[in-house]
């Protein structure tokens, strides 16, 4: 197949796929996202302390890690239909949850449990794409299966942060989630079409023997490695990112959600783009363009002093960008380099080890950045910008030699 065959439109099913699995990602994405902008409005209603609130954040992520780790080997043994339903519902509940809780350990447990069943969603809504779309349609389709990270700053957040401080609470927003993914498991479990052809491909092998020698496969070592050196350059920024914006750059709290929104506007806009332009050229040359792209931004970015909005929306967008088009192409290839019957368990474990890695970047930069008093500017957050340079310059020799592989495997598998 060449890249020409990417103009090939979708089929109705093959776009209510693409449709259902980008809401999937929305809500797992702003439930997981939400909590950081919130976490002023929780630690008051329910007189946390930040140690406490950091613990409900970083539970979700813990939890999803070790989840994803022990599901990798039970992944592949059953219809992705069936198991996205099982997993989606459990995230239901969980964040169901969330919203009615009333004290820190219920709130704790929720996330707990919002983190075991949501922490595994991504690498089977992955598993599917794979299965159901080949490697020239693929940076298509996952540029918009992840424009859910953009519509949940477009619109999650802000629309969340309305909902809670000018009407119901904290809670609310979560059962505003809750609703949402609601409506989109009854839309899977009616129209989605099970997703078995990979199952007539296993081994009989147990569940832990099978996660063992997907783990002790070489080649796959080599994606584990590149996604979490993706996910803690990705993740370190991150937590905080709106307290340099108030505190450093010195915009008003009232316009971060104007941040918000044309950050998420452009990530909506330049996601399809990217993705369109990861099946029709090199997808390893996009990634290590768009890679020195945001190592420039982010080393001019973290260095800003008091700046005014328009180009505090500039830089953000153009960070934006640059994150976007590295994570589509290196997702892409990525996801060539299981065979079928491992993909799910690669999946699992791939999605396992970026949510480890990003808690283990949220807590070295909260070792890193420093600040005198709650008002006052954040120290060497500069510092997060050159470590995350260095970072993604060790991402880009890492995915090269994946690229390589991917490359071999395809011309293989074409003789």
């Amino acid at each position: 197949m060449t890249q020409g065959t990417a103009k090939i439109p979708f089929t109705g099913q093959q776009k209510f796929v693409i449709l259902m699995l980008a809401l999937t990602q929305f809500t797992v994405i702003l439930d997981f996202m939400v909590m950081s902008p919130l976490g002023e409005m929780i630690m008051r209603s329910m007189s946390l302390t930040p140690r406490q609130f950091g613990l409900a954040v970083s539970g979700y992520a813990v939890s999803a890690g070790i989840s994803g780790l022990l599901t990798a080997g039970f992944a592949d043994r059953f219809d992705r239909k069936r198991l996205l339903m099982f997993f989606y519902g459990g995230f239901i509940l969980g964040t169901i949850a969330c919203g009615l809780s009333t004290s820190y350990y219920m709130l704790l447990g929720a996330r707990i449990v919002t983190g075991i069943f949501g922490g595994v969603i991504g690498s089977i809504s992955m598993a599917i794409v794979t299965d159901l779309f080949d490697i020239h349609h693929r940076g298509r389709v996952m540029g918009f299966v992840q424009m859910g990270f953009g519509a949940s700053q477009v619109l999650g957040i802000p629309i969340s942060l309305w909902i809670a401080t000018k009407l119901l609470g904290w809670q609310a927003p979560f059962l505003m989630v809750a609703g949402l993914a609601l409506l989109t498991f009854l839309f899977i479990a009616v129209r989605l079409q099970p997703v078995r052809g990979h199952l007539a491909l296993q081994h009989d092998r147990s569940p832990l023997a099978h996660l063992w020698q997907t783990v002790a496969k070489r080649h796959y070592r080599m994606g584990f490695l590149a996604m979490a050196v993706l996910s803690i350059g990705g993740f370190m920024m991150m937590p905080f990112g709106t307290a340099f914006a108030v505190n450093n750059l010195k915009i008003p709290e009232d316009q971060l959600f104007e941040l918000f929104m044309v950050s998420g506007v452009a990530t909506l806009i330049v996601m399809p783009l990217v993705g369109k332009l990861a099946d029709k050229i090199d997808k390893f040359k996009l990634f290590t363009v768009a890679c020195f792209w945001m190592m420039a931004v982010v080393v001019l970015y973290t260095q800003l002093g008091p700046t005014p909005l328009w180009e505090v929306m500039i830089f953000n967008v153009a960070m934006m960008a640059g994150i976007m088009s590295r994570m589509i192409p290196s997702g892409a290839l990525m996801t060539a380099l299981p065979e079928a019957y491992d993909r799910g368990a690669y999946m699992s474990v791939s999605a396992s080890l970026q949510q480890i890695a990003g808690g283990i970047a949220a807590a070295f930069a909260g070792l890193v950045v420093t600040q005198h008093d709650k008002t006052s500017p954040l120290q060497h957050y500069e510092l997060l910008g050159y470590i995350m340079v260095g970072l993604t310059v060790l991402s880009i020799i890492l995915v090269f030699r994946i690229d390589r592989l991917v490359k071999r495997k395809t011309h293989e598998q074409k003789l």
